[in-house]
């Protein structure tokens, strides 16, 4: 018989598979249609941070697909060229949602500054936890204290996957209002942008729900390893 587990991974592993190429195939097909306003991401981007009396934070371009991301320690908003040349509600809708984690920054936005305050945490927990999950099921008939410790690093990283959504959602939540007051976009576009948005956000949550479900299966194993003891 096949282990649940393993069914859920492969069905998380799917869904997760499908929702990256939605994601791809809408913001090409977004990508394609021309903004009103005819602003660029990179215009766009910096009138919001203007807006918001953000007068520190560059907007940069960066290479890759999709790469987008602010970046709190140098204060740059790093647009893939793609959404920093683009004139689409799609770009328009990127570059907000990026430039939305920077007025997270400026306005002390309380669950950014307790994610920030759990990344150098993560960074070391990434370094140690594969490994004492690897040791920590080789070794559970004879000690769980590997594994314990593992699940343990496993549980941290798991509850960032979990902050990291409420983070995402307000950043395109401030995008997607921000856009809307300012004349940015039509109705029209506005549904393009939410629509786009949303799918991006989507790729988050199917992390935290697949990061959560292999923290049950590593805790599984080591109930059962105590329980055999």
């Amino acid at each position: 018989m096949i282990n649940p587990f393993y069914l859920l991974m492969i069905a998380l592993t799917l869904i997760s598979v499908f929702i990256q190429w939605r994601l791809r195939s809408k913001f090409s097909q977004y990508s394609h249609i021309a903004l009103h306003s005819q602003l660029s991401g990179k215009q766009v981007a910096e009138m919001m941070l203007a807006d918001n009396n953000i007068r520190d934070v560059r907007v940069i371009s960066t290479e890759g697909r999709l790469s987008d991301h602010y970046n709190p320690a140098d204060k740059t908003v790093n647009l893939s060229d793609e959404v920093y040349h683009g004139r689409s509600a799609m770009s328009a809708a990127v570059a907000a949602h990026e430039c939305g984690h920077a007025v997270q920054h400026a306005t002390a936005y309380s669950m950014l500054q307790f994610r920030s305050a759990m990344v150098p945490a993560l960074s070391a927990v990434s370094r140690f936890m594969p490994l004492l999950l690897l040791a920590g099921v080789l070794l559970l008939r004879v000690t769980p204290l590997p594994l314990g410790i593992g699940v343990a690093l496993f549980a941290f990283a798991t509850f960032f996957s979990f902050v990291t959504l409420p983070v995402e959602f307000d950043a395109s939540k401030r995008a997607l209002a921000w856009m809307e007051r300012r004349g940015i976009v039509s109705s029209q576009e506005h549904a393009i942008a939410k629509d786009g948005l949303r799918w991006a956000a989507m790729t988050y949550v199917v992390a935290a729900v697949s990061s959560l479900a292999t923290l049950l299966y590593y805790g599984s194993f080591l109930l059962g390893g105590r329980r055999n003891n």
